[in-house]
């Protein structure tokens, strides 16, 4: 229930509070195809939004997520893939559509002729990821950025924007608090 709240404080909340709540709830049955297979997907839009990085609409993507940003495996792998397949083949496959999967549900994949005939020719892609920030890179087209050893994410990334995103609530929030103890707010009514 709180995947998203630990992976945001674990990633970014290092110097200041977290200052953004965030929070997802599945019903689950564990069918073939329902489930937290969505965690991915919202953790990725949440994030794009924070780094104002847009999300290439070109491809979905599928996976559940844990707190610390790896992609786990769902159910319905070749579901999901072959229903996203026909509704770009019936709009027309244009070589930039695809769906991002779980790399450890790889394995499972059974694919019906025409999509696996689409992936050889380079007219559908499947992608493999393994974690939050390589679906981030695929997605934005943008790299994502590890921590150097200063403790820092490198300029100009994904992370680095997240982070400072959040730390620009942090002190929003604590120049709010400050003002209210004070009497001090710009607030005009």
């Amino acid at each position: 229930m709180l995947i998203l709240q630990g992976y945001l404080a674990a990633t970014y909340a290092t110097k200041a509070p977290m200052s953004l709540w965030a929070s997802l709830v599945f019903e689950q049955s564990y069918g073939g195809v329902d489930g937290d297979s969505a965690s991915a997907a919202e953790l990725i839009a949440l994030l794009s939004s924070l780094s104002g990085a847009p999300i290439d609409q070109s491809f979905a993507i599928t996976g559940s997520v844990n707190q610390f940003g790896d992609i786990q495996p769902i159910g319905g792998v070749n579901e999901k893939i072959e229903g996203f397949f026909d509704i770009c083949a019936e709009r027309g496959l244009t070589g930039r559509q695809g769906v991002l999967i779980p790399a450890s549900n790889v394995k499972n994949l059974c694919l019906r002729g025409r999509v696996v005939e689409a992936v050889k020719g380079g007219q559908f892609h499947i992608i493999p990821l393994r974690t939050v920030n390589d679906g981030l890179e695929v997605l934005t087209g943008q790299e994502a950025g590890q921590r150097g050893n200063d403790g820092a994410y490198p300029k100009d990334t994904l992370n680095r924007r997240i982070e400072d995103c959040l730390t620009e609530f942090a002190n929003i929030r604590k120049t709010f608090v400050t003002e209210a103890r004070h009497g001090t707010s710009n607030d005009p009514s």
